[in-house]
């Protein structure tokens, strides 16, 4: 099987002269890319960096970060992407949880790394406008002439995401070549993705969405437009400007480009795809979407950093909220919470923990020196993903949150992505979100926290709570009217921040 070195280099000879990357205005071909790449392969190797060594890499979304992802494909060196918003500690346990040989930082962060003894230690590149004595600029790593460098092979690690942390210290994800590949020839097949496809290289590199987007479209001589940090009049831009025909993103970013006063369809009308993960998209939030790029395909992929598809579902607005059926590469049950055999299976309808084959093509091996995760996570074959769900009577998943999420009130299961889709589609919420919130009497109380439009009363959102249909006992018990839904830097709901604020505002009823 080929690694990734050898399928970017299959590119570059299939179209050598298409555009395969942009950052704003500065653009390069497949064989000038190459080019690049390459320089920087061998300049990583003669700053000291060796086949299976890792480089912490902490940038925005820029040319240079995705270079020196490609380049460490090549020298087979595992790139390890860390969030741009990290702080000094953040960064010194990453650098010693993965035993980090080098650093290569851009602005964003510079500050951290300035106060990072760690990093301090280390040989250092810089990208942009970065003041580092005794650093390496990235602008050095590039023309250097020399043999093709090209040393990995399927069976070496490709990369090592760091997990996002909610609960616990962040775990190391390492990723095979071989992973990387099929998911992102995966992640082709399931898009229905063609040759001159131009994607939106927004989602963050140190996030598994982020990475599967440059990696498929380096697959089919397609073009990553970089885009550094998502802004939606930036991003809005760079839609109109390259041409973009399909995007990958969270649904918060969908929200945030659609509800800017400066969309229009027109602008966006290139985009004929569009794909979306991280998080489930409410029915209102759907039905907006699709009024507003009339895509012809629309995608829910659900899925991990661990394992990178679970489910797919190509025709989602046909069923809101299903996460469809298990993709390609994989296998889905979904067993009793706190199972800890993979036979506990339950049957249509019942809600508990989605489970995952980890024979499937596009699985990890296990995390980073933390066997006690890997007790937890991996049972007899099988991956415990810790989401809830069911199967409907078609066979489709429902994904219905953590389980660490699921609201037990009264003695009740009660799932707040079902509240969450019937809440979403009334024409003045904006957006919501529900949890459970501590109760003397219940247990926990179903708490809904909306942005809304414009001021609405508690009264009229019970009262569309009726008339659609949703039990008495899932039905919020207080209304929290907020300014902003709290979400992380990729765009997931923080469910446990709503959880520890502290609420007087709520009202019973």
């Amino acid at each position: 099987m080929f690694d990734l070195g050898r399928s970017f280099l299959a590119s570059v000879e299939r179209r050598p002269r298409a555009i395969a990357m942009s950052d704003g205005e500065f653009r390069k071909t497949y064989a000038e890319w190459f080019a690049d790449i390459q320089s920087v392969a061998r300049s990583l190797e003669a700053i000291g960096l060796a086949k299976g060594d890792r480089l912490l890499v902490v940038m925005q979304n820029r040319w240079q970060m995705a270079t020196l992802h490609w380049a460490c494909q090549f020298a087979g060196i595992v790139v390890t992407p860390l969030n741009w918003r990290s702080t000094a500690r953040d960064l010194s346990y990453c650098i010693e949880d993965a035993e980090v040989k080098a650093v290569a930082y851009d602005a964003s962060v510079a500050e951290a790394v300035n106060s990072c003894p760690e990093a301090q230690r280390l040989p250092r590149i810089i990208a942009g406008e970065v003041e580092d004595i005794g650093a390496h600029d990235f602008d050095a790593l590039l023309g250097v002439e020399g043999e093709l460098v090209l040393r990995a092979g399927a069976e070496d690690v490709s990369l090592m995401l760091y997990t996002s942390g909610t609960s616990g210290k962040p775990k190391g994800v390492p990723r095979l070549h071989r992973a990387e590949r099929t998911a992102a020839l995966a992640h082709v097949a399931q898009n229905l993705y063609r040759h001159d496809e131009c994607t939106l290289g927004v989602m963050p590199l140190y996030h598994t969405m982020g990475v599967r987007s440059l990696l498929s479209m380096a697959l089919i001589d397609g073009h990553f437009v970089c885009v550094p940090k998502f802004d939606p009049a930036a991003t809005l831009d760079a839609i109109e400007r390259e041409g973009v025909t399909n995007l990958y993103l969270v649904p918060t970013l969908y929200h945030m480009l659609i509800e800017h006063p400066e969309f229009s369809p027109s602008r966006v009308a290139s985009v004929d795809k569009l794909g979306f993960a991280g998080a489930p998209m409410s029915a209102g939030l759907m039905a907006r979407v699709q009024e507003a790029f009339k895509p012809s395909l629309f995608v829910n992929h659900y899925g991990s950093s661990e394992i990178y598809t679970f489910t797919i579902d190509q025709r989602t607005s046909d069923k809101p909220g299903s996460s469809g059926r298990p993709a390609l590469n994989q296998r889905i049950r979904v067993v009793r919470v706190g199972a800890e055999s993979p036979d506990e299976i339950l049957g249509v309808g019942e809600e508990g923990e989605i489970i995952a084959d980890m024979a499937g093509d596009e699985a990890f091996q296990g995390y980073w020196h933390r066997p006690d995760a890997d007790r937890k996570a991996l049972k007899e074959g099988w991956y415990f993903t810790s989401d809830t769900g069911y199967f409907d009577a078609d066979g489709d998943l429902f994904v219905t949150g953590r389980v660490d999420d699921l609201i037990i009130t009264g003695g009740e299961n009660v799932s707040p992505v079902e509240i969450e889709n019937v809440l979403s589609v009334h024409p003045q919420v904006e957006e919501v979100v529900v949890v459970g919130l501590a109760d003397e009497q219940w247990g926990e109380v179903v708490t809904a926290f909306v942005k809304a439009r414009q001021a609405i009363d508690e009264g009229e959102l019970d009262r569309h709570c009726v008339d659609s249909g949703l039990a008495r006992f899932k039905r919020p018990r207080r209304y929290v009217f907020v300014d902003e839904i709290p979400k992380s830097p990729v765009g997931k709901i923080l469910r446990r921040v709503l959880r520890a604020q502290d609420t007087p505002s709520a009202q019973p009823h």
